[in-house]
């Protein structure tokens, strides 16, 4: 077995193999090894597990380092593992839908004329909005519904009429807030 291949057998050779190979890959610290070290399943060792290994398994690491980084002419960094991009996490139980998708069950609840169906897939509107859309259909003598309903939910998702029905909120006490 030449010199090289040998296992370290110290705590001080295990600090010089990381000493050269920090050298030899033109890093700093420690954790500037950690692209160069692959693991098993899949990308580079984390900067924990260095550390980790450093203490509980100075032996194996220093091999693994002599292996894939003092014994190769040009060391080669190791890709990253690939991660699911954040919030990306999906619901087994929630349904999804496109934008098209939406529009016609939106239409065929207008067909069907189911008000929860309608103001639940309708676009949300601002409580301001749905309140001028709302006066401005009664100053022109419209009775809109779908604009009632509207207004109502906005109201209620900013908690103006929580507690109230719809005979205690009268159309006119629209007009004079």
């Amino acid at each position: 077995m030449s010199e090289k291949n040998k296992p370290a057998k110290s705590l001080e050779e295990i600090e010089d193999v990381i000493t050269a190979a920090i050298e030899k890959v033109g890093g700093e610290k420690e954790n500037d090894l950690c692209k160069y070290l692959p693991m098993s399943s899949g990308g580079y060792m984390h900067h924990f597990t260095l550390r980790k290994m450093k203490l509980k398994q100075p032996f194996e690491l220093g091999s693994l380092i002599k292996q894939f980084i003092i014994e190769k002419d040009a060391p080669n960094a190791v890709a990253p593992k690939q991660r699911a991009a954040r919030g990306s996490k999906k619901r087994k139980d929630q349904m999804t839908f496109t934008r098209i998708q939406l529009e016609r069950l939106l239409n065929i609840a207008k067909q069907t004329d189911d008000k929860e169906m309608i103001s639940l897939l309708s676009p949300k509107t601002s409580l301001a909005t749905a309140k001028r859309n709302l006066i401005s259909s009664i100053r022109q003598g419209i009775v809109d519904e779908e604009l009632w309903f509207a207004y109502k939910e906005s109201a209620e998702s900013f908690g103006y009429l929580q507690g109230t029905e719809d005979e205690e909120f009268s159309l006119s006490d629209l007009e004079n807030s």
